[in-house]
């Protein structure tokens, strides 16, 4: 009842319109072709057959579209598969070819050739307070050994410590822990190069009576024999004289990224080469 009451006028409407449907079918097909009645007939029935005709069609257009959509989105997500296929592989080449031209820098240092080297690749890294260490994939089974200089473009980055069976541990030039025997390329004047955590490097015990400027070049002096001699280390930004030691301290930057460091070579018998 309640159905009825709310849906009343509705019912009305569909009742009339299936009589007058029953009405006009009835003289269309027994009436007189040109009776008052048929032509009547004709023009009431004309509105509900275009209302009845275009539903129908909306309902195949709606169908229609709906399965042109689906296959649509079909055809998109076997393209994005594809598309995704496609920026793996041009990833991949895009890592093989900046790798290739790491590699060509790496072995374009001046005299590397003339070392005995192992190539390794970086496979973690320990930037701590006072620790600037590196771990990379090779180790004693392919004949490294503690004390081994360690070289990245475009010259010496620190010396291998800790070398196990097949991971070996890099001690950067930046650690506070490493010292090098250095010279000024300029004048020749010697001194250590010390880390100074991210503020890189430190040219110490250099008299203030020294002529260091700003831009001077750093190099290996190969004191010691852990180190080639000649071999760049880095350039200095930075000279107080004012300080109330009897030194100068001298800042310097080094030359390779400490933090974009990749592959590395460690060249196995540097003293040896020197002699």
């Amino acid at each position: 009842m309640v159905f009825l009451k709310k849906y009343k006028v509705i019912i009305i409407i569909a009742v009339l319109m299936v009589l007058v449907l029953v009405v006009i079918s009835y003289h269309l097909k027994f009436g007189d072709d040109k009776s008052f009645l048929r032509k009547v007939a004709l023009e009431i029935s004309s509105p509900v057959y275009k209302i009845i005709n275009g539903s129908i069609q909306g309902i195949k257009d709606a169908w229609l579209h709906y399965f042109l959509l689906v296959g649509v989105q079909e055809e998109n997500k076997k393209l994005k598969k594809k598309m995704d296929e496609l920026q793996a592989v041009i990833v991949s080449y895009q890592e093989g070819y900046l790798e290739a031209q790491r590699l060509k820098k790496l072995l374009a240092i001046p005299d590397y050739h003339r070392y005995p080297f192992i190539a390794a690749r970086v496979i973690g890294r320990e930037q701590a307070t006072l620790s600037r260490t590196v771990l990379i994939n090779k180790g004693a089974s392919d004949g490294l050994k503690n004390g081994m200089p360690v070289v990245a473009y475009p010259g010496l980055i620190g010396r291998l410590t800790n070398v196990s069976r097949n991971v070996s541990r890099v001690l950067l030039f930046i650690d506070e822990n490493s010292n090098v025997d250095a010279i000024v390329q300029r004048d020749r004047i010697q001194g250590i190069i010390s880390g100074a955590g991210p503020r890189g490097m430190m040219l110490k015990y250099i008299p203030k009576t020294q002529d260091v400027r700003k831009g001077d070049i750093i190099v290996s002096s190969g004191m010691g024999g852990v180190f080639p001699k000649g071999w760049l280390i880095g350039q200095v930004i930075n000279v107080d004289r004012q300080n109330d030691g009897l030194f100068l301290k001298i800042d310097v930057a080094p030359f390779t990224d400490f933090s974009k460091l990749e592959e590395l070579l460690i060249l196995s018998s540097a003293e040896t080469a020197d002699e």
